[in-house]
C-alpha cells in the first residue's frame, strides 16, 4: 500500500469571525496547490483513492489535482491519527490512498509511521509525505518514499 499525506496549501488566517472550516486558500496557496498537484499527477499510481477533509481549504487543495475525490468527515479538523489510518486502510489497502488534511494530525501520522509513536512533526503547508508499506523477510516495513515541499515541486 502507498499512503500519501498532503497538507492543505496556505490558507487565510483565522479572524475569529469565519468558522475555521470555511477558511480558503490564499493566492499563494492556490499556486502551491497547483504546483504540487502537477507533480502528483505525474507520479500517482493509476490505482488510487483521494480522501479529503470537509474543510474548504483542503477541498480547494484537492481540486487543483483535477481528479475525483471523496470528502471524508473523519479527516476534518480535530481528526486523529487513528482516523487517518482507518479511513486510509493502512497498511492493508491495495493501491494508493492520498489524504488531503491538516496539521498537527498529518505530522503525527508521519511520526508514528517512521518513529513508532505519535509526535508533533511539522508538515509544511502544501507539503507531501509519501509512505509505502512492504513486507520483507516476513516483517512489515514502512518506507518513506518522498517528502516534497511545494517550493521544490
Amino acid at each position: 500500500m502507498e499512503l500519501i499525506l498532503w497538507r492543505h496549501a496556505e490558507a487565510e488566517e483565522g479572524d475569529g469571525k469565519l468558522p475555521d472550516g470555511k477558511r480558503r486558500l490564499t493566492a499563494r496557496g492556490q499556486k502551491q496547490a497547483k504546483k504540487v498537484a502537477q507533480w502528483l499527477q505525474q507520479h500517482l499510481p493509476r490505482k488510487r483513492k483521494v480522501l479529503v477533509s470537509p474543510a474548504e481549504r483542503t477541498q480547494q487543495t484537492a481540486h487543483a489535482l483535477e481528479l475525483p475525490y471523496e470528502i471524508e468527515p473523519k479527516l476534518g479538523l480535530g481528526g486523529s491519527v487513528t482516523d487517518v489510518l482507518t479511513v486510509a486502510g493502512w497498511p492493508d489497502q491495495t493501491g494508493a490512498v492520498l489524504i488531503v488534511g491538516h496539521q498537527p494530525t498529518l505530522g503525527r501520522v508521519a511520526a508514528l509511521l517512521l518513529g513508532g509513536e505519535e509526535a508533533d512533526w511539522p508538515v509544511k503547508k502544501g507539503g507531501v509525505w509519501w509512505f509505502a508499506s512492504r513486507e520483507r523477510d516476513g516483517e512489515r516495513q514502512t518506507v518513506l518514499r518522498v517528502v516534497l515541499n511545494p517550493d521544490f515541486a
